[in-house]
């Protein structure tokens, strides 16, 4: 009964929010935008009784832009994100979001980028969108290479498009691992438990020298293991 209180008060809250996202939307700084996401997250933890456990921020610097590259077992992880990410992000997702009625509009007016994975054509369009993105506008993009969220909690295998994205823009990724969120909501579960979740975020790795499909391949695997070996610790 608990969870579907909470539930109840969180579609209130991501309805009123995204509201306001589709008029701060009009300001393509997004400056207020990516303010009002971390009012929503910080809703989302109230309402639901959740803390976070941030590590690594010293490997960001706050006026340098990186792809950020995530494990995904939960809806949590996206709220917990947008909240522990200190510089503007766009974060990837995918184009079914985007026909939810009004929290679906925001995401496509919003900065982040709407991906079809059905489309190779189109998707390889979303990556040169991001790149564009993360040049004129200064956004970093929050990518989930799995490509759905695991049901296990475990690291499924990685896509290629996170890498493909950061060897053509030359910027370095940064590792993030997010455990506990799985545990408070499972994949199709509707039953919300309170809890921490937990993030870490690992020093940057460079890009610059990654020239073909090949070192691509090679620095997803690399990434990966660097998330799944924060995880196990």
């Amino acid at each position: 009964m608990l969870s579907y209180i909470k539930i109840f008060f969180i579609i209130i809250h991501s309805t009123i929010c995204s509201i306001f996202a589709l008029i701060f939307s009009l300001d393509r700084s997004f400056y207020l935008y990516y303010k009002l996401s971390k009012v929503f997250s910080k809703g989302i933890f109230l309402i639901s009784g959740i803390k976070l456990s941030v590590s690594g921020l010293e490997n960001i610097e706050r006026n340098k832009i990186y792809v950020f590259v995530s494990n995904h077992s939960s809806q949590y992880d996206i709220p917990s994100l947008q909240y522990a990410i200190p510089v503007p992000i766009s974060i990837v997702f995918k184009k079914e979001l985007s026909k939810i009625p009004i929290f679906g509009w925001q995401l496509r007016t919003g900065p982040y980028i709407m991906i079809d994975r059905s489309n190779t054509e189109s998707a390889l369009k979303s990556i040169e969108k991001a790149k564009k993105r993360m040049v004129e506008k200064r956004l970093s993009p929050l990518v989930y290479p799995e490509g759905t969220r695991s049901k296990t909690g475990e690291v499924q295998a990685f896509k290629r498009g996170a890498f493909y994205l950061a060897a053509k823009v030359g910027f370095p990724i940064i590792p993030v691992s997010v455990s506990g969120a799985s545990e408070i909501l499972p994949k199709g579960k509707f039953k919300i438990k309170s809890g921490t979740i937990y993030i870490r975020f690992d020093k940057p790795i460079s890009t610059e020298n990654v020239a073909n499909r090949k070192d691509e391949l090679e620095l997803m695997e690399k990434v990966r293991d660097i998330i799944i070996n924060n995880l196990k610790k």
